[in-house]
Parts: structure tokens; C-alpha cells; sequence
């Protein structure tokens, strides 16, 4: 081979040997674009729709989803929405798998939100065998709730107080477990909102406002804890998760705005109004009259969460119910609503605007208290003294029948363990009668939401404002929580 043809065969082993320009390719195909989704805005909801609380001892606890169940009460009384709680403490994700067609699928969901987590990644440091089991089983219990036809709302796990942790007199844990937790739930719920996002399913953040709200309260309160256990949050906390759902995922959050202006020539007018019907309007620059009939009524907890009420603002945010009327004569104003007085304010700040939804001596208040009270019959539990309702009641079975599901689970991966089977066989015996106990306690509890269908209708409301003697040196409340 002459010197050249070697150079040349060289360069084409060695791949240097440039082919032309113009050279003939076969076009690149295109890979395809992935279909991307947009993530849950709002739930659309129905008269009829089912949504199910899925999840551990937090949602066992039946507090955040009764005060989710207490906003949709009141802020959607014509619309008669189903809700089924169905967390067990202690539970994983293969758990909630192990009773998923009689305590998910059997209510019909429309939509199915996700609190699980905490006990799937054990309380230690970040464990990526651990995870792979949560990630498993999430994604199957995902596929199930597909396949029913529910939509998913994936819940961040919520925060692990360290501080509080350390604090516990009989604390066993290993330091570098209780430092490194929260950051492990983080990294959990950091999947789960990819896994949100790439499906197009709800999303809801509980660990952040958790930790935000408790580092902001240890700026001056260094012990302040809203989970004293460390994992379990109590009322406040527990408030602090249901107003991160409804922020993230629920519809509606003005309760009603009321506004009535004196034009250029004296004369009273309505302005549009939001959230009811204004009537039978007479005024004059001291005295106002209307009766007000609004379509909903202010979301209202029970008093024991009301620390959680005032961090979360969720009264403002989440259910504002204002009053504006401008063009008074200079002077404090009191106002009656069906007679009762409820408040004083002076000419400037009612033209400006005053916030009545926390006001606990309006009518409209106290018809939601009576609501959140009833619905508070019908959860109930679990602090000392209280009576469980018929909810939790329900879901003690349900952990009856988690220990059965996990022994049987046990028992047939060693077959050979008689010890087991027996275990098994006693442990079926105690649930024979699970299912009569669960139609037991929905009856009992679509009682009391008859109930509360009766007493969360919104009424009529006689509105008086008048101009009452003496100097106006008083500021009027601008804004209640």
C-alpha cells in the first residue's frame, strides 16, 4: 500500500477523516414531548361528591379534617358533600393499601387526599431502602386511586419537631435521628410534589407552614411548640393543616363584602354585593337599615384551636365578611344584627372597612359554632375527657384491622409459624363483626350531619347601624381574625 492510501485508511479507522458537507444523513427523529400537565388549581365540586381523608394517626386524630369538614359546612351549605375519614394510627402506605376497597373505594371519592409518611421513613435519619418501600407502595396506592376514578391530593408529610423531641423526658432516640428527621419528611414531600406535578393531581404543602409559623414564633418564644410529642400535632397545628388545604386546593374564600355609599346628592346606594342578597335598604347620614342574606356563613372553629386560628390568619385570608358604608356623619356607630349589638365602630372606619367573620357576638357566628360543635359530636377525640364520636370511633376498628392485616401479612411470609397462624386466627375473630360496626357508626354519623345540614343554612339578618352621643375619640375595629 503506497504511503497516502495508508495516511488515508489510518484516518478512517481512527474516525478523523471528516465526511463532506454535503455528505447524505438520515434526518434525526425527533423525540417525542412529554404531555406536561397543570397541577390541581381548585377541587370542582358537586351536590353528592365523596372526599376521603387517607392517612396515619394524624389523620386518626380527626381534627384537621374536621376543621376542613367545618369550612365546607359553612361556606357550601346548599351543596351536601360526603366525608369520610379514613386514617389509622400507625399506618404506612402498605397499610392504607391492606384496607383500601372497604375504607377508600367504598365511599365513591371524587377525590382521595394523602397524609402518609411519618411512620413509613421509621423517625431516623434519611434510610434510602426505607424511602424505596415508601415510593413502592405510594405508587401503587396512586394507582388505585386512579383506577377507582378518584383524583389524588398529595399531602407533604408534616414537620418533625426536633426541639420538642429532645425535650421528652423519656427520649430513647439516637441524637443524629432526632436532628436529621424533618429533613428526611422534607425530602418525602419534595417527591411527592413532583409526582403531583408530572400527573397533574392536587398538591398540598403542610410541612412548610409548619415550620414557618414555629420559626417565626421562636424568634421570641423559644420554646414554642405546636407538637409537643414531636410528631403529632395538636389543635392549633392541626388548624394550621386544614387552612394549608383549603389555601392550596378549596374554592371560595370571601364569605360576603357589603357596600353602601352616599352619592352627591345625599342619597344611599348599594353597591354590588359579593357573597348574598342586600334588601330593604333605608338610610340616612346617621342611621343605616338592610336586611343581608348571605349565601354562606363564616368558617368557624372550635375555641380550642384558636391560637392556630389567630397564626394562621384564616379568618381574614380564608372567610372574610366585611361591612363598608361610606358617606356617615363624623361619629361612633353601633351596630345590631337581629338586635343583638355586635360592635362599635366610628364613621372613619366603617368608610374604610370593618371585618366581622371573627366577631364571636354576630348571629352568623354563632350559627357556625353551632355547626362546628355538632361536628365536633360527630369526630370527637382524642385529648382526655372527650367522648369519641362516631368517626373516631370508626377508625379504632380500623386499626383493630390493621394489626390483623399486618400479622397475616407476617404469618404468610413464614408459613411454618403456627404460633403465627393462631395469632392470626384470634386476631380475625376480634374483627368478624367489623363491617356491621362500620355501617353502625356512618349511620350514626350521617345523623348528626343531618344535623348539620338543618342548622348551616344561612338566614335573613335585620342590619341596624345608628349613630349613638358622645365624642368619637374611639378608633373602630378595622379587621377581626
Amino acid at each position: 500500500m503506497k504511503p497516502v492510501a495508508r495516511i488515508a485508511f489510518a484516518l478512517l479507522a481512527l474516525g478523523l477523516f471528516a465526511r463532506p458537507a454535503w455528505s447524505f444523513q438520515a434526518p434525526a427523529v425527533e423525540a417525542a414531548k412529554p404531555e406536561l400537565k397543570p397541577l390541581l388549581g381548585k377541587l370542582e365540586l358537586q351536590d353528592g361528591d365523596s372526599i376521603v381523608f387517607l392517612g396515619d394517626s394524624i389523620t386518626h386524630q380527626v381534627l384537621y379534617t374536621q376543621y376542613v369538614e367545618d369550612y365546607f359546612y359553612t361556606r357550601f351549605p346548599k351543596m351536601r358533600l360526603k366525608f369520610h375519614n379514613a386514617g389509622v394510627g400507625g399506618d404506612r402506605a402498605w397499610d392504607a393499601l391492606a384496607r383500601f376497597d372497604r375504607d377508600v373505594a367504598a365511599y365513591k371519592p371524587k377525590y382521595v387526599t394523602v397524609l402518609l409518611g411519618m411512620n413509613d421513613g421509621s423517625v431516623k435519619a434519611y434510610d434510602d431502602a426505607l424511602f424505596k418501600t415508601y415510593q413502592q407502595d405510594m405508587t401503587e396506592l396512586l394507582k388505585r386511586i386512579t383506577d377507582i376514578g378518584a383524583t389524588p391530593i398529595l399531602i407533604t408529610p408534616t414537620m418533625f419537631d426536633s426541639r420538642a423531641d429532645r425535650a421528652r423526658p423519656k427520649n430513647t432516640r439516637a441524637p443524629e435521628d432526632t436532628a436529621l428527621y424533618n429533613a428526611t419528611l422534607a425530602y418525602y414531600g419534595t417527591w411527592l410534589r413532583e409526582v403531583a406535578q408530572e400527573n397533574g393531581w392536587g398538591f398540598v404543602d403542610m410541612w412548610g407552614p409548619l415550620n414557618a409559623i414555629t420559626t417565626e414564633q421562636r424568634k421570641t418564644n423559644p420554646s414554642f411548640t405546636m407538637i409537643k410529642d414531636a410528631v403529632h400535632p395538636l389543635e392549633d397545628g392541626q388548624l394550621i393543616m386544614a387552612a394549608a388545604i383549603i389555601n392550596d386546593i378549596a374554592p371560595s374564600r370571601r364569605v360576603s363584602a357589603i357596600s353602601i355609599t352616599r352619592g352627591p346628592k345625599g342619597q344611599f346606594r348599594a353597591g354590588k354585593p359579593a357573597g348574598g342578597v342586600l334588601s330593604d335598604l333605608v338610610a340616612d347620614p346617621e342611621k343605616v337599615e338592610f336586611t343581608w342574606t348571605a349565601d354562606s356563613l363564616p368558617w368557624v372553629v372550635p375555641a380550642n384551636a384558636a391560637l392556630g386560628v389567630k397564626l394562621s390568619k384564616m379568618g381574614h385570608r380564608l372567610g372574610a365578611e366585611s361591612l363598608q358604608i361610606a358617606g356617615l356623619e363624623p361619629g361612633r356607630y353601633t351596630l345590631t344584627i337581629d338586635d343583638v349589638e355586635v360592635g362599635s365602630y366610628t364613621a372613619e372606619a366603617l368608610s374604610r372597612r370593618v371585618e366581622l367573620q371573627g366577631n364571636e357576638k354576630t348571629p352568623q357566628y354563632q350559627q357556625a359554632l353551632e355547626v362546628a360543635m355538632l361536628n365536633a359530636k360527630r369526630n370527637k377525640g382524642p385529648f382526655e375527657g372527650e367522648i369519641d364520636g362516631p368517626e373516631r370511633m370508626k377508625r379504632n376498628w380500623w386499626r383493630k384491622f390493621q394489626t390483623y392485616a399486618r400479622t397475616k401479612r407476617q404469618s404468610d411470609a413464614t408459613p411454618a409459624d403456627e404460633a403465627l397462624k393462631k395469632k392470626v386466627e384470634e386476631l380475625a375473630k376480634q374483627i368478624e363483626n367489623l363491617d356491621e360496626q362500620v355501617s353502625k357508626y356512618n349511620a350514626q354519623s350521617k345523623a348528626i350531619e343531618d344535623e348539620i345540614f338543618q342548622k348551616n343554612q344561612p338566614k335573613p339578618r335585620k342590619y341596624v347601624l345608628k349613630k349613638v352621643a358622645g365624642p368619637a375619640n374611639a378608633k373602630g375595629s378595622r379587621k377581626n381574625a
